[in-house]
């Protein structure tokens, strides 16, 4: 879909840049140090090209049927776009997502983690892959429980050959953010994984005082999604 907006997408992208660079210089970070993720799912090409021709090249989409139908293209159009499937995925997905994909934000189970190692070998792709973290543990949201985490990171890596660079979570609604990242954060530490996938439109800052590397912002780049798709 197309948003219809009273603010330009390049405007809120610039002031969402400049949003992340206060957040790293307020947390004595390096702006460089943290990837802004513009979220585009929903939307669609003529939503998505004023923020690729005001030079965002990273951008997430929850459904990889809707990825494969609008980036291929884009990506003829515009050079160096890095796709990230920051959605859940379903295990006969895995070879689409492998082939569209630079990361994968939501490896959670073990009967993905075998079909992203067959695809990864079959395809010599190996996209950046993430474990979500279903941080509140909450039943209607995929992610492994935090008291799993260690288990479930150690498999990846011995049982299934995976190389997991980081983690990802999602809080609860309703909760205050900053404990979900502190407890992320601390799970990755633990295991020595660099990344951490954590940070939406209204609590980027917070991610990043707690150590987010990648943060992922729709609504205040392309506005208010009128429908799901």
């Amino acid at each position: 879909m197309s948003a219809t907006r009273s603010v330009s997408v390049a405007d809120s992208l610039a002031e969402v840049r400049a949003g992340v660079a206060r957040a790293c210089r307020d947390a004595g970070r390096d702006p460089a140090s943290v990837t802004l993720i513009a979220v585009s799912k929903t939307f669609d090409a003529a939503a998505i090209e004023p923020a690729l021709a005001a030079g965002q090249r990273v951008f997430g989409e929850n459904r990889v049927q809707e990825a494969k139908a609008k980036w291929p293209s884009l990506r003829n159009k515009y050079a160096g776009v890095e796709l990230h499937l920051i959605g859940p995925l379903q295990s006969n997905k895995a070879r689409d997502a492998v082939a569209l994909f630079d990361a994968i934000h939501s490896v959670d189970r073990d009967s993905l983690c075998e079909a992203l190692k067959a695809e990864i070998a079959k395809q010599r792709r190996a996209p950046l892959l993430f474990v979500e973290v279903n941080t509140g543990g909450e039943t209607q949201k995929a992610g492994v429980l935090p008291q799993d985490a260690d288990a479930f990171l150690a498999r990846c890596r011995d049982r299934f050959g995976l190389a997991i660079s980081g983690l990802m979570c999602i809080p609860p609604a309703d909760d205050m953010p900053a404990p979900h990242f502190a407890l992320t954060a601390k799970i990755a530490r633990r295991n020595g994984l660099k990344l951490l996938s954590m940070g939406m439109s209204a609590d980027y800052a917070t991610a990043i005082e707690l150590g987010a590397t990648h943060v992922r912002v729709g609504s205040a780049i392309f506005g208010e999604r009128t429908r799901k798709l």
